[in-house]
């Protein structure tokens, strides 16, 4: 949908001229599990992306169209709630978030659109949620920085959605820059662009089309773990907070001897730190050859050490690995399902996409989702100029 058809669907459900707003899906280059124990990622935002239209109503009601569900919600400002559409509460949660931070909002059309693969693990629930901040923000014109967008989008998850995410998803969807990836310190939301330099290559996603039900059990049981290893350091150590203020020694010698297990998992979570840290050099050499070494070495930890893959992301990586084709596979996101992320050589994609389909239905019975991605921009209003050059 161009942006000329996005105004022209609102202006014939709603008979106004809107604002028209969008924000991308994320990839996470390397970084995987590290979020919740306070340390670094490598998000990059994509060039998909949801997009939003909106415009003021006068009055207090909020008057909601989803273009993927096609399905209406109805609500008013001055009694936001979550409701009984999955979809709106990613919406209701931003609103929600900007009238506990006193903006004074008033009633609005929205209509949203989006082309980011839901259940991918692309972070399709943030760009909705960064492109509504970022929409309302604009028509009402707060003042309100990036930061605080993403934060707000982050509470909207948490307390709409329920699910209690760390920044990185709506950070990316908001300070994303096309052509770079972010290194972002998740402790201290400080972040360095990285400059992502795919001379001859492209990034490739192989979406399983599964999720496995042991996800939510299996990351509240990682996340403990990663707390008792903590706790257990933090007897002899009591300015540890986070796994990313550990060493392997301070595991070696605090962790391993109460319980193997906690310390498997930690020695996971500290090594992944350690390699983010490796990707960014590489990048900035313009070593792509050793981001995707690092790649191999954080899928095989996370499905050997951390235990968060399954056989069917498993069975991605081990058919690309000794591919000359390929610099680099891994599950991305946090596991039992969704997608691969794969450096693959320009030329040589659509052959083997056509490959690994085949061999993932005859392996599991499955039809198997690719998508080519590049990066993108963060969140950004639509300028007119843009639409123009859509008007025949």
């Amino acid at each position: 949908m161009e942006s000329l058809q996005l105004k022209k669907a609102f202006k014939e459900i709603y008979d106004a001229e809107p604002i028209l707003v969008k924000s991308p899906g994320r990839i996470n280059i390397i970084g995987e599990h590290t979020d919740y124990n306070g340390g670094l990622v490598m998000p990059a935002a994509i060039n998909k992306a949801v997009y939003v239209a909106i415009s003021k109503r006068d009055d207090s009601e909020i008057h909601l169209f989803s273009e993927s569900y096609q399905e209406k919600y109805t609500g008013n400002i001055n009694n936001v709630k979550i409701a009984d559409k999955a979809w709106a509460n990613y919406i209701l949660g931003v609103v929600d978030g900007f009238l506990k931070r006193d903006f004074p909002l008033s009633g609005f059309n929205l209509y949203m659109y989006g082309n980011v693969p839901l259940g991918a693990g692309l972070s399709s629930s943030a760009a909705v949620e960064c492109a509504t901040a970022y929409a309302l923000a604009q028509l009402n014109q707060f003042a309100v920085s990036k930061m605080d967008l993403a934060l707000i989008a982050q509470k909207a998850e948490h307390e709409f959605a329920g699910v209690n995410c760390g920044i990185m998803d709506q950070f990316a969807s908001v300070f994303g820059q096309r052509d770079y990836a972010m290194m972002l310190d998740c402790r201290s939301l400080a972040h360095e662009y990285i400059p992502l330099k795919l001379d001859g290559y492209k990034l490739v996603l192989f979406n399983t089309n599964v999720k496995h039900s042991l996800s939510e059990s299996a990351y509240n049981e990682r996340r403990a773990q990663c707390e008792q290893g903590v706790a257990w350091i933090k007897v002899h150590y009591p300015s540890v907070q986070y796994l990313r203020d550990v060493t392997e020694e301070m595991l070696l010698e605090y962790v391993k001897p109460k319980n193997n297990e906690t310390y498997t998992k930690c020695s996971y979570v500290v090594a992944e730190i350690a390699r983010v840290k490796r990707a960014a050099i590489a990048l900035k050499d313009g070593d792509l050859d050793e981001l995707g070494k690092l790649m191999f070495e954080t899928h095989e930890g996370l499905s050997k050490a951390y235990q968060v893959s399954c056989k069917e992301l498993d069975f991605l990586v081990e058919q690309v690995k000794d591919l000359a084709d390929v610099l680099g596979a891994r599950m991305m996101g946090g596991g039992f399902g969704g997608c691969t992320i794969n450096i693959i050589k320009e030329e040589e994609i659509d052959q083997l996409i056509q490959k690994i389909s085949k061999a993932y239905l005859h392996e599991f019975d499955l039809v198997l989702s690719a998508y080519i991605v590049e990066t993108g921009n963060g969140s950004k209003i639509i300028e007119t100029a843009t639409i123009a050059e859509h008007t025949p």
